[in-house]
């Protein structure tokens, strides 16, 4: 697939992140923020910085969060056209505390705010050349999902292609309406990513084989497995491609995933082979958890150069 631009709808958040392991945001603590941040965004940046042709759709509020939010993503590359601006709401905010083992507690506003209002964004879609990304976790919101569901709907009608990220939580578990949804997102997408999580999750009782194989039933063409430190599997047909994890030091794994989701289908979409595009996916996400924030780890073409040549690259703002 080449020259297809890459559109997501979706929350549009700053995040605030403990300094503090474990505290379960119940105890007094540091926090850094405000970072940009929501999956939609998160992607699409770092999509953008990889030369992928970009556009976010989404709601802010007329204030400093919703300004930070949108100057990042003009600063990557970004198309921020589709962005509706409000003045009677005010941007969605998440805050996020992790713990040893890896796990978050996470405390996102979404309802009630301009995060939840994305404008009008059939007519404002590109006019061919379509490929829209989903994250499972923008259907857990009853507006976002029946907006998403009309956009999909749309595109395919276009001729254009779906990908969605399996993105399950506890919380999207627990609205029926929204698993749904995903299932009908997940029957309509050609490329498919999940995390281990996410198989256990959807497949409770299965192997991860046996639940990848599920997946590989709904139809999609390429399923890229994201395995965190592990690396990563990528399906294509009868091909396998295997990536091994990469040795950095973790600082902040949220928005790992999106990063690789935003370089595999930025690679893709600029007529890369499956498997180059998996190889550099692999490595955007083991550098996106390098410094604190869930965008602050996207990574520019040279970064990823530098550490699949074997070498530490040097961590800047592009």
């Amino acid at each position: 697939m080449s020259a297809a631009t890459i559109i997501s709808v979706g929350e549009l958040q700053v995040e605030f992140v403990s300094h503090a392991k474990g505290c379960a945001l119940s105890e007094l603590t540091a926090f850094s923020g405000p970072y940009p941040g929501g999956a939609a965004a998160i992607l699409l940046d770092q999509a953008a910085r990889i030369g992928a042709r970009t556009k976010v759709f989404g709601g802010i509020g007329e204030d400093g969060f919703g300004c930070a939010l949108v100057e990042r993503l003009a600063q990557s590359g970004v198309d921020t056209s589709g962005i509706a601006l409000h003045s009677d709401k005010a941007t969605g905010v998440a805050f996020v505390s992790e713990f040893d083992d890896g796990s978050r507690s996470r405390i996102s506003h979404v309802n009630n705010t301009a995060a939840e209002w994305a404008g009008k964004v059939v007519p404002a879609l590109p006019s061919t050349g379509l490929l829209l990304h989903v994250s499972s976790a923008s259907l857990i919101n009853a507006r976002l999902r029946a907006l998403i569901l009309t956009v999909c709907d749309e595109v395919l009608a276009r001729g254009g292609r779906i990908s969605c990220d399996l993105d399950v939580g506890p919380e999207l578990m627990a609205a029926p309406k929204a698993i749904e949804a995903l299932h009908r997102v997940m029957a309509s997408s050609s490329i498919l990513f999940c995390g281990s999580c996410d198989l256990a999750l959807l497949y409770p009782g299965k192997s991860e084989e046996d639940a990848v194989a599920s997946l590989r039933s709904a139809g999609a063409d390429i399923i890229a497995h994201k395995r965190g430190a592990d690396g990563a599997v990528v399906l294509h047909g009868d091909a396998r491609y295997d990536f091994t994890g990469h040795d950095v030091e973790e600082v902040d794994p949220s928005g790992a995933g999106d990063a690789f989701c935003g370089t595999f289908l930025a690679m893709f979409t600029q007529g890369h082979s499956v498997e180059i595009a998996g190889r550099y996916a692999n490595a955007a996400g083991a550098l996106a958890v390098g410094k604190r924030g869930p965008m602050e780890g996207n990574s520019s073409p040279h970064e990823l150069d530098t550490l699949l040549s074997g070498q530490q690259p040097e961590r800047m703002r592009a």
